[in-house]
């Protein structure tokens, strides 16, 4: 009987993961991990009538930041741990490196550029151990890499990736999650456009895009993800990876602007100390916008044929199911380490290791769909 632990496992990403995996899976043990043993297991109790066939769910008290972490999670047994405890900003390896001594694959949410791209580092230990490590199992870079992988062979040179996500006003945020994006925000950070890398400030350089019914014009501003790393080195060629994500109402997105021109003139050093009183203050603000997102890639560069050429695939989420969009990786493989069907071992970021049918195959059960324009 496989045993997945999932860290984080009553919050915002963490709680559809167990019940999507708890639900998939005959047989399964999954274990409902966190600070607060109460809080998990209630979302046991609330999980356990739609589980699979021979399906059980146990909560546990698990604090990554105990100095007996690693001890408590080897004890639980794993043999996956998906980590959704964030915000990784500024956090360390300690899960990983737990997950390779307990002899456990780890698939994390992470979002933070360091932690993503410096995962590699620990490859030889996790290859030594037979465990696979991955990090950035989300919407960035799993999902999007995933789809420039997919129309690869369309370009012959690829020049220039932009994309950007816009989630709906109603879409459920933590707290974690918030703080994660007020660490960066009026901060500066390198991107690679028009062929040389140059300092982009977060939350900075407001523009709309339009992604088409039912999402619209949405307001956008700079974001540093582990991808502006990752593709000019996966996409040799490549001149410009740049990428933004937004609000859906104006009042809020120029707020966040605002703060980043704050934090940039060094009026604020850092936002996310203030994460729980501005996320207090966002709750009055739910009842406006909608629940529907969406993600834009948009491709450019030169056909077989040698002539220009450009793609843009939109995904759409509505009737608030955006937030399983960022956990629709890990649970893809999770899924695929459960049957058998990833054999890659060792410590590496969330580039090229499902398809874009695999991911249509989960997202198409949430109603979720994109579609192709050129």
């Amino acid at each position: 009987m496989a045993r997945v632990l999932i860290l984080g496992g009553y919050g915002n990403f963490g709680k559809r993961i167990a019940a999507r995996l708890g639900n998939s899976h005959p047989g399964l043990q999954v274990i409902v991990a966190g600070r607060n043993l109460d809080q998990a297991s209630r979302l046991c109790a609330q999980l356990q009538p739609l589980a699979a066939a021979g399906t059980t769910f146990h909560g546990a008290r698990l604090d990554i930041d105990a100095a007996t972490f690693a001890g408590d999670l080897a004890a639980l047994a794993p043999d996956i741990v998906v980590h959704t405890s964030g915000p990784f900003q500024g956090q360390d390896h300690r899960v990983p490196r737990a997950c390779i001594e307990a002899g456990a694959h780890c698939i994390d949410l992470a979002d933070d550029r360091r932690y993503v791209c410096d995962i590699r580092a620990l490859h030889a230990e996790a290859t030594a151990r037979d465990v696979l490590l991955v990090s950035g199992a989300s919407s960035v870079p799993g999902l999007s890499s995933t789809v420039i992988d997919h129309f690869r062979g369309q370009f012959a040179a690829r020049e220039s990736i932009v994309f950007a996500i816009a989630p709906g006003n109603k879409a459920e945020v933590g707290e974690a999650t918030l703080k994660g994006i007020l660490s960066y925000t009026g901060h500066p950070f390198a991107v690679l456009y028009e062929g040389r890398w140059t300092k982009r400030y977060g939350w900075m350089d407001p523009r709309r895009m339009d992604f088409g019914a039912p999402v619209g014009r949405r307001w956008l501003a700079n974001i540093d993800i582990p991808d502006l790393e990752l593709f000019p080195l996966r996409y040799p060629g490549v001149q410009t990876v740049h990428f933004q994500a937004g609000l859906e109402l104006p009042v809020l997105h120029h707020c966040m602007v605002a703060m980043a021109a704050l934090a940039k003139w060094r009026l604020v050093d850092n936002w996310a100390g203030w994460s729980r009183r501005i996320l207090r203050a966002r709750q009055p603000f739910m009842a406006f916008g909608s629940d529907i997102g969406g993600m834009r890639i948009e491709l450019s560069g030169r056909s077989l044929e040698g002539e220009r050429s450009s793609l843009n695939w939109t995904l759409y989420a509505e009737q608030g199911v955006g937030p399983y969009i960022p956990t629709l990786s890990a649970i893809i493989l999770a899924n695929k380490l459960l049957r058998g069907e990833l054999a890659e071992r060792g410590a590496l970021p969330c580039l090229g290791l499902y398809s874009l049918a695999e991911f249509d195959a989960e997202a198409g059960r949430l109603g979720i769909y994109h579609r192709v324009t050129r």
